[in-house]
C-alpha cells in the first residue's frame, strides 16, 4: 500500500465514541422487530420532495467506471485476470507496487467529457454516475488531502469537473461514486483489532470526510452520491460518525440523494436497519440483478445497476462469456420501470479515454428504441395489473395513462390483458400510430384481448397505449362466476 502524504493536515473531526461492545454482542440482521434505534432509519417511507421526483421519474441511468486500472486492462505480464477489472490490484498475480505506478502512466488523451455526454444522451440516459474514486484510492480530482490524484499523474488536470459541466449542459444529472474503501490511504483497515488500529482509523476517518466536503464543494451541481466500499466490519462500526457525516453534506446541498449503501445503523447493518426499514432514500441492493415482482422491492425506491458482459465494470480488453444483446437490455429496462425503479447501464472506457466499440453500439441501439418509445419510459413506473407473458406494463405518473411494453408476441395475434376491477378500456392504439384505434375483446370479467397487425414484422420491442377510466359500477359483462 502506499504511504502517500498528504497536501495538507487532517482536519480534526470529532464526534461521539460509540461503543464496541454493541457491535460484538448483538447478532446481525436481526429479523423486524420494534427495536429503539439512534442511527437506523430516519424517515419511514419515500420522500415526496421535487428532487425524489425527479429522481424517480428518470428510467434510464450511466454508469461509468474509470481509473487507473483501465490502463491494465485486465491483463498483467501476459495473464488474464478472470475478476472485475477494477480490483485487479488484489490479485496476487498483479504486483501491488507496479500497480501503485500506474498513476504516473495515466494520460488519456482521447477523453472527450462532451462526447461522452452526447452519447448518453442520444441513448437516454436521464442520469450518470462517475467514480470519482475506486477501492485504489486515485482520485480523478484534484484534491487537496492527497498526492494520489489526477494532478499528479501525466494528465495532470481535473476529470470530474469538465465531465459534471459536460452533463449538465446536455440536461443529464450527475452523481458521484465514491469508495469508502481507498487501499492507498495509510489510516484505512478492514477491521479494528488494536488500539494502535482505531487511532489510524480515526485519520482515515478524517480523510474521508475531507474528501467528501470537498467533491460537493467543487461540483455543487451534483444532486448525489454513490457510495460503496461500506461492507468492511471497521466501517459497520462508524454509525455515530456515519451519521453525522451524512447530516453535514445533505446540510451542503439540500435534497441531496443519498442510498442505501452508505451508513451502518446502531448494531453494524447496512440497507435495512436492524426493524428492516430503509436507510437511505432509495435501495442499492440490485447490483447485476433485478426484482421478479413488486413486492420484492417492499415498495421502496430502488435501481439496478447493470454490466454488459456478467461481471466487468472498468474496462477488461477480453470480454468472455455472455455478453448481453441490447434487447436484453432494453428488457431489463422495461422491467425495472415496470417495478418502479431505475435502470442503470455501465461503461468501462480504456486507458486513453475512449468508450469501447460494444458499448457504443448498445448505446445506439437502446437509443434507438428510446426516441420511438421513451413514453413509456420517463415518468412511468408500477401498475397493478395482473402481468402477462408478452411483456410488461408501465403506466405514466403524470397522465395516468398504460403502455404495453411487448417483447413475446403471441402467434394468434391477441394481447390478453387482466384489469383491476371497475376499469374501462377507453382507448387502445400502437404508440407509432396514434391514429390506428384497436378494439378490445372482453373474454372474461375484467379481461380482454386486444388485436394486434399480424402482418406487421416486429423486429424490435413495440408499444400499445391504453388509455382507461374507473367506474363505479363492478361490470362483469354478463358472466357468472363459477359455482364448485
Amino acid at each position: 500500500m502506499i504511504k502517500y502524504l498528504s497536501k495538507t493536515v487532517f482536519l480534526t473531526v470529532s464526534f461521539a465514541a460509540f461503543s464496541f461492545s454493541l457491535f460484538a454482542q448483538t447478532p446481525k440482521n436481526t429479523p423486524r422487530t420494534s427495536l429503539t434505534l439512534e442511527y437506523g432509519a430516519h424517515r419511514i417511507g419515500k420522500r415526496t420532495d421535487q428532487m425524489m421526483e425527479t429522481w424517480r421519474n428518470y428510467g434510464l441511468g450511466q454508469f461509468i467506471h474509470w481509473g487507473v486500472y483501465a490502463l491494465t486492462g485486465g491483463h498483467w505480464d501476459g495473464e488474464y485476470y478472470s475478476g472485475a477489472a477494477e480490483w485487479i490490484r488484489s490479485w496476487d498475480k498483479m504486483p501491488k507496487d507496479a500497480y501503485d505506478q500506474l498513476y504516473k502512466s495515466f494520460d488519456p488523451k482521447n477523453y472527450e467529457p462532451k462526447a461522452w455526454a452526447k452519447q448518453a444522451k442520444e441513448m437516454g440516459a436521464k442520469y450518470m454516475i462517475i467514480t470519482t474514486k475506486h477501492h485504489d484510492g486515485f482520485s480523478l480530482w484534484p484534491s487537496k488531502y492527497t498526492d494520489y490524484d489526477v494532478t499528479n499523474s501525466p494528465y495532470g488536470n481535473d476529470i470530474i469537473g469538465p465531465l459534471v459541466e459536460a452533463y449538465d449542459a446536455e440536461g443529464i444529472d450527475v452523481y458521484l461514486y465514491f469508495s469508502v474503501m481507498d487501499w492507498s490511504q495509510p489510516g484505512y483497515r478492514v477491521s479494528l483489532e488494536t488500539e494502535e488500529d482505531r487511532t489510524a482509523y480515526e485519520d482515515f476517518k478524517a480523510f474521508t470526510r475531507n474528501q467528501l466536503i470537498e467533491l460537493l464543494e467543487l461540483y455543487p451541481s451534483a444532486k448525489g452520491l454513490w457510495f460503496d466500499g461500506t461492507w468492511d466490519e471497521a466501517w459497520k462500526e462508524q454509525a455515530v460518525f456515519a451519521d453525522e457525516l451524512e447530516k453535514e453534506m445533505r446540510a451542503m446541498i439540500p435534497g441531496l440523494i443519498i442510498g442505501s449503501r452508505f451508513r451502518p445503523d446502531d448494531y453494524g447493518n447496512r440497507h435495512f436497519d436492524s426493524n428492516g426499514d430503509l436507510m437511505g432514500d432509495y435501495e442499492q441492493g440490485w447490483e447485476r440483478k433485478l426484482p421478479n415482482t413488486y413486492e420484492d422491492t417492499k415498495g421502496n425506491d430502488w435501481d439496478a445497476v447493470m454490466t454488459v458482459p456478467e461481471n466487468q465494470w472498468g474496462y477488461h480488453s477480453d470480454w468472455r462469456g455472455h455478453v448481453k444483446s441490447s434487447y436484453e437490455l432494453i428488457e431489463m429496462l422495461v422491467k425495472s420501470v415496470s417495478l418502479d425503479g431505475n435502470f442503470v447501464l455501465n461503461f468501462g472506457p480504456d486507458g486513453q479515454g475512449n468508450i469501447r466499440s460494444e458499448e457504443a453500439k448498445l448505446a445506439k441501439e437502446i437509443g434507438d428504441w428510446m426516441k420511438v418509445n421513451q413514453k413509456a419510459i420517463y415518468s412511468c413506473g408500477y401498475l397493478n395489473w395482473q402481468k402477462q407473458d408478452w411483456g410488461y406494463y408501465t403506466q405514466s405518473r403524470e397522465d395516468g395513462k398504460i403502455y404495453m411494453v411487448v417483447f413475446n408476441q403471441p402467434l394468434d395475434g391477441k394481447l390478453r390483458v387482466k384489469t383491476a376491477d371497475k376499469v374501462i378500456l377507453d382507448k387502445v392504439y400502437p404508440l407509432e400510430n396514434p391514429g390506428m384505434i384497436l378494439t378490445p375483446e372482453l373474454i372474461q370479467k375484467n379481461e380482454y384481448f386486444i388485436p394486434v397487425i399480424m402482418d406487421q414484422k416486429w423486429t424490435s420491442p413495440y408499444v400499445i397505449v391504453v388509455e382507461s377510466s374507473s367506474t363505479d359500477e363492478d361490470k362483469n359483462g354478463g358472466f357468472q362466476k363459477a359455482k364448485t
